[in-house]
């Protein structure tokens, strides 16, 4: 553990209370962009206390989309046993689109993680002699890797930890009691507790009721932890009578009780805690250097969201659509892409699981400008996913399949164009006649399921003379993969007749990476997930061309 009388890096600590989802990941995110406007280098963890490793074989209905780094970390719980890590929390994605930066698989710590590390120490003997327990060795095993975050590469200015879940959590309350340890370690001056709460509005009396503000942050007290800053979540800008009542019973300066209003762009997010003083009062906080916020490029960036002439509705038929979060990182670089074409775009979430035939298909795709075929695992929902594409290819729809929806394209054209019933991939149909999608070599004598996968970056190689190479303008691109399963080249070859090309491949040339129509005006499926490097401020270039497409489609849809 490092020295802890080090000048930096100071520690803000976001704990959340009331309920979930209210945004912690959006707020850790804004106050990390709040430091950076000011030049300051920053680092995020984020602390899940599911017992999961890693959130790869979780249901992304239950816990939203699974993040994939493009860093592939070795998590070493004892010398002879590892496990690859790259898949993490969809936070990270927040992270990265509002920092810019790529974090590292091993800035995701979930009690998992913690609890085997420990308990395979105690089966080898590490503990001989001791009896182990939460306090200390738990505890002492997060500080460690807490600091093990900070020594990786240059230490940062500023070291944010989101600790998941909410306040009160009987999961959380290890992490909880570490930042405590952390915070009297430290000392107040160089560690910031956050809390982010919820104040519901009470139409039928026109109120903001703070008592569930109240309750969490006196939870949070009982712990040994005083919050230095109140982040409030609400519809609206809270009232300054409200302010002042939190300020009151939370035992924390009126300045310090930030609103965290309803906004329509979350980019807007750190702009509005420069409005509110936060910048300002994190910095005094530390005795840091203060220094004018650089907010121009990223205000300009905002404004692009609300500057749309133009609306465009992409449809995503998909097996976990019931959750909005289960596709995140497609939502956004969906809205990158139109903001950069002045447009704005609508969703239409297709569930194929209850919309599973060619007919309904036909007729919830007639008034889409573009169709984005979701990524997904298992045979729940697959057949509506296959008539989907079906209708693309029928009436030239834009599409863009993503990892398991190009898988489902291939099969949709199998069976349309080429002619061959029952192609199928076979983590659906094992006995297939045309198994145009299988296995990997390397995973056909897998067992275990976590971590398994062929996950993390890799480099693509583009074809020329392709849509493909024209939407990126180079040989030579590195895209971020999650799947096991992959496009048989031996059939491929054979729909090459048929207009379909075979548009990047792997390094080895063994591994096809993407695939399109030519005789189509977009219609691309690419076996990696482009969403993740997409920024607000640098689209991908794919979702770009997707958005492109379907701009044009509307435009000659309306000609008609």
């Amino acid at each position: 553990m490092l020295n802890s009388m080090q000048e930096k890096p100071n520690f803000v600590f976001i704990t959340g209370g009331v309920l979930s989802g209210i945004g912690k990941g959006v707020t850790t995110a804004s106050i990390a962009k709040l430091f950076q406007f000011r030049g300051y280098n920053i680092r995020i963890i984020k602390i899940d206390p599911y017992l999961n490793i890693d959130p790869g074989t979780l249901n992304p209905i239950e816990h939203g989309e699974v993040f994939v780094t493009d860093q592939t970390w070795t998590f070493r719980p004892v010398n002879d046993s590892e496990f690859n890590i790259s898949e993490i929390d969809l936070d990270f994605g927040t992270y990265e689109r509002f920092t810019g930066m790529n974090v590292h698989p091993s800035q995701n710590i979930t009690s998992g993680q913690i609890y085997l590390s420990v308990i395979l120490e105690e089966r080898k003997g590490g503990f001989l002699g001791r009896t182990v327990q939460i306090i200390p060795h738990i505890t002492d095993r997060i500080k460690q890797r807490i600091w093990d975050v900070v020594k990786k590469d240059s230490i940062p200015d500023i070291l944010l930890v989101e600790i998941g879940g909410t306040v009160g959590d009987i999961e959380a309350m290890p992490f909880l009691e570490a930042v405590r340890q952390l915070v009297r370690e430290l000392g107040r001056n160089r560690t910031a507790v956050v809390h982010v709460t919820l104040v519901p509005y009470i139409k039928s009396v026109g109120e903001f009721k703070t008592k569930p503000t109240q309750h969490s942050v006196r939870t949070l007290q009982s712990l040994g932890l005083q919050p230095d800053i109140t982040i409030c979540r609400a519809e609206k800008r809270l009232p300054a009578a409200a302010k002042e009542k939190i300020a009151l019973f939370c035992n924390i300066p009126k300045e310090r009780v930030i609103s965290n209003p309803d906004i329509p762009v979350i980019y807007q997010l750190p702009l509005s805690f420069e409005e509110e003083g936060l910048g300002n009062i994190l910095v005094e906080h530390f005795g840091l250097e203060p220094r004018r916020p650089d907010t121009d490029s990223w205000s300009k960036m905002v404004r692009s969201f609300d500057e749309a002439s133009d609306t465009i509705t992409i449809a995503m038929p998909g097996k976990y659509t019931t959750l909005g979060d289960s596709y995140k990182s497609i939502n956004q670089a969906l809205a990158h892409a139109a903001a950069v074409c002045s447009t704005k775009v609508t969703i239409k979430w297709i569930e194929t699981e209850e919309r599973s035939t060619e007919e309904c298909l036909t007729s919830d795709l007639s008034d889409v400008d573009g169709v984005l075929l979701t990524p997904g695992f298992g045979e729940r929902g697959v057949e509506g996913m296959i008539c989907a594409a079906t209708v693309t290819l029928k009436s030239k729809i834009p599409l863009l399949g993503i990892c398991y929806g190009a898988q489902l394209s291939i099969v949709a054209f199998a069976r349309n164009v080429m002619g061959w019933k029952g192609a199928h991939t076979t983590e659906v149909d094992i006995d297939s006649l045309y198994p145009v999608v299988d296995l990997m070599d390397d995973q056909k004598l897998t067992e275990d399921k976590g971590g398994t996968m062929r996950l993390g970056g890799h480099d693509v190689h583009i074809a020329e003379d392709t849509k493909l190479h024209r939407i990126y303008g180079t040989d030579k691109t590195h895209e971020r993969f999650r799947h096991r399963y992959h496009l048989i080249d031996r059939y491929l070859n054979k729909m090459h007749e048929k207009g379909l090309k075979v548009s990047a491949f792997d390094s080895t040339g063994k591994i096809i990476n993407a695939i399109e129509l030519t005789n189509h005006p977009f219609w691309i499926g690419v076996q990696y997930h482009p969403e993740f490097k997409s920024r607000p401020d640098n689209p991908h270039p794919l979702y770009l061309g997707l958005i492109r497409a379907a701009l044009e489609y509307k435009k000659a849809r309306v000609k008609k």
